[in-house]
């Protein structure tokens, strides 16, 4: 049985962004979309409807947004099987039980209220950093979310990435037709942190030595990158793939790359169930700041 691509709907512009993200998603893939609204997501975001007279104003207007975004769904994407959902809990609750029979969770960036004015919307982080399935956040300008580019970015963290975050690109990058570029930063260290003291600057040696230094930090970025690409083996010799090595911080480089990307796809470790996934520093940013669609893809290994 092939698990659906999961859509959280609240009627935001954010969430109809991300079913429109979905339709495209489900109609590359062949996998069926279904479009989910929890209920409470309002009383959440700090939106309070008033009373109707038959029946309660919230359950009118959560039976019209899923409406609508079905009929979207359906306009986008005329040959993908859709299904919504709306289920009397908060979001988050609602959100993470369907990540469990789940391919992908898709999400908008922001959602009503006062939570709209913040960079990433409270549900949508709680759902990222917890979800059981890889969980893309919808943000980013129009080009980007429509895969203009048409290129997918993997960022490659240590030793220990994500094998799975690595297979998801790859497969993505299939399903799109488009280049995969892998991405990893390495930074020169601090003088003063160097293991070894500088050579005396006789004859260039400080530069030299420094020169080395570089070099080193570079070769083991490539070996990082060689190991996070090895576990696809011959998998996808029908994606084109660009590896890109780039000084400076793991911020600044995926930033600058997610620019010209219709998606960032990075890799996330567990910790104990009940505190969900590992998030860096550099994984808020992205999801904060991205200019494309992000994807967190949970490690299994």
């Amino acid at each position: 049985m092939e698990l659906p691509l999961v859509v959280g709907v609240d009627g935001s512009e954010g969430s109809m962004q991300a079913v429109d993200w979905a339709a495209a998603e489900a109609e590359r893939s062949g996998l069926p979309l279904r479009l989910v609204h929890a209920s409470l997501w309002e009383h959440y975001e700090g939106v309070r409807p008033g009373l109707a007279a038959d029946r309660p104003s919230e359950q009118i207007r959560a039976e019209n947004l899923v409406a609508t975004a079905e009929e979207r769904a359906n306009r986008l994407a005329a040959d993908v099987k859709v299904s919504t959902d709306i289920q009397p809990e908060d979001p988050v609750t609602v959100l993470l039980r369907e990540a469990r029979e789940a391919t992908l969770l898709v999400l908008g960036p922001r959602g009503h209220g006062p939570v709209a004015s913040m960079l990433l919307g409270s549900v949508s982080l709680a759902v990222a950093a917890r979800a059981r399935c890889p969980v893309t956040v919808v943000r980013g300008e129009e080009p980007n979310r429509r895969a203009a580019h048409r290129r997918v970015v993997l960022g490659i963290g240590g030793p220990a990435s994500s094998a799975d975050a690595t297979r998801f690109a790859f497969r993505e990058a299939r399903w799109r037709d488009c280049e995969l570029v892998a991405v990893r930063a390495w930074r020169r260290p601090a003088r003063k942190n160097l293991p070894h003291p500088p050579a005396p600057l006789v004859d260039g040696g400080r530069a030299a030595h420094a020169d080395d230094r570089a070099r080193e930090y570079r070769q083991q970025a490539d070996a990082y990158m060689d190991q996070a690409l090895a576990v696809v083996d011959d998998e996808y010799p029908d994606v084109v793939l660009r590896r890109r090595l780039m000084e400076g911080t793991a911020r600044r480089a995926l930033l600058d790359a997610t620019a010209s990307a219709d998606l960032l796809v990075l890799g996330a470790k567990r910790r104990r169930p009940a505190l969900g996934l590992r998030l860096s520093r550099v994984q808020h940013a992205m999801l904060h700041h991205a200019a494309c669609p992000v994807a967190v893809v949970p490690a299994t290994d």
